[in-house]
């Protein structure tokens, strides 16, 4: 059994924020807006999955991901399918997530050079509490005025279709021959399997479940990670003390306790099953 607490690492962006979620500093109001921060694994740990934080201030660029195939064949170890827990929405905002209806490859080339890929997405409204779960293929923007969880197979890999006139370079041959332009269709939840325990996703790369305040005993495989994600409260893990804000890789059996009003996710690989 062990639970080790993650380093974080912020990445300054253009479209990022100065305020942060509780748990988090800020940065100082004349320094670089800060749009992510990364938990980092241990130095030689290379884990299947990565998890980060968001705040967005401007719209992200329109993109897209590869699958596992796609991605080794361009030289990447592994493709990118994502997830996204909503921790703040401003008034309006939203994410896109696939087309409002299938869109050719050319039809897909045109509208990323001529801007009109933009009022081909489907912008879904988004609050505290909402997830979407991302394949790869899938044509997505993140809106302004968010503040998420993402969860993703771990690979820096992202091809840009459109990015609103910005300074920035476009992937349009690669991006485009890995795009799934179709409406998103929101995978089914396995919703609650136990007291204060509820599956949000079982995607083929990785399961992400929300838990509340309590006590868990979660038993991984030999060989396999988990993430422990806690969003509100604090509690401890193997004896290792945590607070908002901060990130957990585990293995093994692990005892969590989480004080009453903590609200935490937990994340381990596609392949695996908890018991309920």
């Amino acid at each position: 059994m062990t639970a080790i607490l993650l380093t974080t690492k912020s990445v300054y962006k253009p479209w990022g924020r100065h305020d942060l979620w509780p748990g988090f500093a800020e940065p100082a109001p004349d320094s670089r807006p800060i749009g992510e921060i990364w938990f980092e694994s241990p130095a030689g740990a290379a884990p299947d999955l990565l998890i980060k934080y968001l705040f967005t201030n401007e719209k992200l660029s329109v993109q897209v991901h590869p699958d596992d195939a796609a991605a080794r064949a361009a030289g990447y170890p592994r493709g990118k399918d994502e997830a996204w827990f909503i921790l703040a929405a401003s008034p309006g905002a939203t994410i896109a997530i696939g087309t409002l209806a299938p869109i050719t490859q050319d039809a897909l080339h045109r509208a990323a050079l001529d801007g009109s890929i933009e009022q081909l997405l489907d912008w879904k409204p988004v609050k505290p509490g909402d997830f979407f779960y991302s394949p790869a293929g899938t044509v997505h923007a993140i809106g302004a005025g968010i503040t998420l969880v993402e969860v993703q197979q771990n690979v820096d890999l992202t091809y840009r279709l459109y990015d609103y006139g910005r300074p920035r370079a476009l992937h349009l041959a690669a991006g485009i021959a890995v795009s799934d332009a179709k409406p998103f269709i929101a995978q089914a939840a396995a919703g609650a399997v136990g007291r204060g325990r509820t599956i949000l996703a079982e995607g083929p790369k990785f399961v992400v479940e929300r838990w509340q305040g309590g006590d868990y005993a979660p038993t991984l495989p030999e060989g396999v990670s988990g993430w422990l994600v806690p969003l509100v409260g604090q509690g401890s893990a193997d004896g290792v003390a945590w607070g908002a804000g901060e990130c957990l890789m585990v293995a093994g059996q692990v005892k969590v306790t989480a004080s009453a009003d903590s609200d935490l996710l937990f994340v381990y690989p596609g392949d695996t099953r908890l018991p309920g």
